[in-house]
């Protein structure tokens, strides 16, 4: 092979090193965090002017929250009282991909007029602890629509309905940083958001609470001019060094 050859590729190599190492960060590891995670009521309230003015509940301050006045010896109740609770679970994040971090259950129970509440709040605490340990809580306010039983399947059934959404939140680990983002109740698996559940009178239903852990991928950077000058300099350089060793030896 020609010195020149030799050269020329040498060169060559040493532009794309150099552009590769301007041109692209190197991709992180996908980071897996492992954790758990608990869910408590919070205190119920009735807006102005409600009907419900005698209203029932159990549960603040746990994890299952009740209310109506349950009459379950009287045959036009028969049923236990209102019920939703959360269930929490070991979990682990990794990146880019839905994690369930609990279960929501709603049970739709048969009590008197009047006794009901009109919304409550959940507090979902997440604990992370593994590479590194922090922790976040996201504060659900539920609407609770309570219907007046006609004998309709369809018109007897009651809902409840999730009023607010949450902004991300961010945090960093090992020089990159990442989006925590609580996607919300879900019977898919995590891949879309439900904001409202019907459930027929005497019957339940269970929605899984997922989120998702996504690295913020940092912008690609461009080599400037005067690096790419810089590398044509070099490779001037490095060719009139050769030619003038031939001279020389000539």
């Amino acid at each position: 092979m020609k010195l020149t050859s030799v050269l020329t590729t040498a060169v060559s190599a040493l532009a794309v090193s150099v552009i590769t190492a301007l041109g692209f960060s190197s991709q992180a590891l996908g980071l897996s965090i492992t954790g758990k995670s608990s869910g408590t009521w919070g205190q119920p309230i009735n807006y102005p002017g409600s009907a419900n003015t005698d209203p029932h509940y159990t549960g603040v301050g746990t994890s299952t929250f009740k209310w109506g006045d349950s009459q379950p010896n009287q045959p036009i109740y028969g049923t236990p009282a209102n019920e939703m609770s959360f269930t929490g679970n070991p979990f682990q994040a990794k990146d880019g991909m839905p994690f369930k971090i609990g279960d929501l259950t709603y049970y739709n129970g048969t009590v008197p007029q009047g006794t009901n509440v009109d919304s409550v709040s959940l507090s979902v605490a997440l604990l992370f602890s593994e590479p590194f340990s922090f922790s976040e809580v996201f504060k659900y306010e539920l609407e609770l629509e309570n219907t007046t039983n006609e004998g309709d399947p369809e018109k007897d059934a009651d809902s409840v309905i999730v009023k607010n959404t949450f902004s991300d939140r961010s945090f960093s680990f090992g020089g990159d940083d990442y989006l925590l983002e609580l996607i919300g109740f879900s019977q898919d698996g995590g891949n879309t958001a439900v904001r409202k559940f019907r459930v027929y009178e005497n019957q339940n239903i269970t929605a899984g609470v997922y989120a998702r852990m996504t690295r913020i991928a940092p912008p690609r950077q461009v080599p400037e001019p005067t690096s790419l000058a810089g590398l044509s300099l070099i490779s001037i350089y490095l060719l009139s060094r050769r030619n003038k060793t031939l001279r020389n030896k000539n």
